[in-house]
């Protein structure tokens, strides 16, 4: 087996290996961003002082919860003062939303979180301020001769994606209350260094970029330029700043966005009601398809920047939840096993809030960031125009006892990550001979970690896969979503129907 790993070469990963080739990590890049993100919209988290809406300190006496599920970094969405619930409309970027604290509460769910190697990024939204900010009212009241006037895009007439106020026409390609910044401007550019410093400052581990295609529209050159010179500015300030970005595009455009030197691009290809996941548990792809394109994107990717930290994620903020896609007798089970096909990828993985637990919620954005189903109370309304959200498994206190819900199998999972760090930060290497529709055999190499062996059986049926030849015969962590366990024998692994398991040699 060293022989094996000896003689291998990254090149080996842009066509199909096969055992007698397996790939080494020489190409791994130890970084501390290899973690396992939750996702926070704290409008609907935790409330702490009865207004029912969520807010800082609701998150932070929830940090035990955070830390025993196993996530070592929290992304909280938009927290600035903003005149819309999501908060993406941003009016102050150097205050914190009265709805969700103050500095002060900021400050101290920082200095907690730090205290759990919990690190924290938070929403940089720089597409666009709110049509509320101060400087844009000046500049709308006052034209040419107001200082702020080119740090938005004015111009003499309507045109496409541009709205009106007061005679004057301006950028807005989201919402006219969204005004876009001018980002060519020398001043919006040296505000945005004063702002990154600022939240620095206040202890903040990175940021979360909002819409990142939509810098510069239809200019994916100029797009990439811009982060690029954020990536470098914000990393004079702090060389250690983390940037993960949103740019919601094929995955062949978006791996593009690493020439930036950007750390990470969350990962589309795989999210959402129409991703690779969802495809492989309804039967569409197969287990094989899985393994391959996982074998791919770090081909591509490392081809653009070898140093990239991948995003994963299964839903988000933007998408409806995936308690949803699955009914009938196996739902639950594919509801978990979604959850292992997400956090048994590299990188720095992202659960958005309440997934852990297999809230529902579709239809209207709204829907998709109800309530932080703690109990059959949550001390949260949600957002205003939120449709009644019925859920269909139980609340967070009626599962965190019971062994076999979606919570224990999350905390299963997310522990795994911690566990067995070559998950994260390990190259991927497919025993292709060993893969078939209904299930994959893959491994994690990591030159500084043991290796690991993943399988998964996507069908609805028993497999048994000969995978004894291959030396691993710890079973490390038994994924299995049903009340049936795996087991090793002399004739390879017995995966029950739905399930995962990781091993160790």
């Amino acid at each position: 087996m060293k022989k094996l790993l000896a003689c291998l070469t990254a090149a080996a990963l842009l066509s199909g290996c096969h055992a007698a080739d397996q790939p080494s990590a020489a190409s791994y890049v130890m970084n501390d961003n290899y973690r396992t993100t939750y996702e926070i919209f704290v409008y609907s988290f935790e409330d702490s002082n009865g207004d029912g809406i969520g807010d800082l300190n609701g998150v932070r006496s929830r940090l035990d919860y955070i830390q025993d599920t196993g996530f070592d970094q929290i992304w909280l969405m938009p927290i600035c003062p903003s005149p819309t619930y999501h908060k993406y409309d941003v009016m102050d970027y150097y205050a914190i939303d009265p709805q969700y604290g103050t500095m002060d509460d900021f400050d101290a769910l920082v200095k907690d979180c730090h205290g759990r190697g919990i690190r924290v990024i938070t929403d940089l939204v720089l597409n666009h301020s709110s049509s509320q900010h101060p400087y844009f009212q000046d500049a709308l009241n006052k034209g040419a001769d107001s200082p702020y006037y080119g740090w938005y895009n004015f111009a003499d007439s309507s045109r496409e994606g541009y709205a009106e106020k007061n005679g004057r026409y301006y950028e807005a390609r989201f919402w006219e209350e969204m005004p876009d910044l001018n980002l060519d401007n020398e001043e919006v550019r040296k505000e945005i260094e004063k702002i990154m410093a600022f939240w620095i400052d206040h202890g903040v581990d990175g940021f979360r970029l909002d819409a990142v295609t939509s810098y510069y529209t239809g200019r994916q050159d100029d797009n990439i330029a811009f982060l690029e010179w954020l990536n470098r500015a914000g990393k004079a300030i702090k060389p250690d700043l983390y940037f993960v970005a949103e740019a919601w595009e094929s995955q062949d455009r978006y791996a593009e966005y690493y020439r930036s030197g950007i750390d990470s691009m969350f990962d589309f290809a795989f999210s959402g009601f129409n991703g690779i996941i969802r495809n492989v548990l309804l039967g569409s792809y197969g287990a094989d398809d899985y393994a391959n394109a996982l074998k791919k994107e770090e081909s591509l990717y490392s081809t653009v920047n070898p140093a990239y930290v991948n995003a994963p994620f299964y839903t988000n903020h933007d998408m409806a939840r995936s308690a949803g896609y699955y009914a009938g007798e196996f739902g639950q089970n594919k509801v978990k096993l979604a959850g292992a096909l997400n956090l048994l990828m590299g990188g720095n993985a992202f659960v958005y809030y309440g997934e852990e637990i297999g809230m529902k919620g579709s239809g209207r954005d709204e829907n998709f960031r109800a309530p932080m189903y703690w109990n059959d109370s949550p001390s949260c309304v949600g957002p205003q125009d939120m449709e009644n959200v019925s859920m269909y498994y139980p609340p967070y206190d009626q599962q965190k006892d019971d062994p076999s819900s979606i919570y224990s199998y999350y905390r299963k999972l997310v522990q795994a990550r911690k566990n067995y760090p070559a998950i994260a930060r390990g190259m991927v290497f497919v025993y292709e001979d060993l893969c078939e529709e209904e299930y994959c055999v893959l491994e994690k190499v990591a030159d500084e970690y043991e290796n690991v062996l993943i399988v998964i059986n996507t069908s609805e049926g028993e497999e048994t896969i000969p995978i004894s030849q291959l030396g691993f015969g710890n079973l490390a962590a038994d994924l299995s979503t049903g009340d049936t366990a795996v087991v090793l024998n002399e004739q390879g692994i017995v995966m029950p129907p739905l399930s995962a398991a990781i091993l160790t040699k």
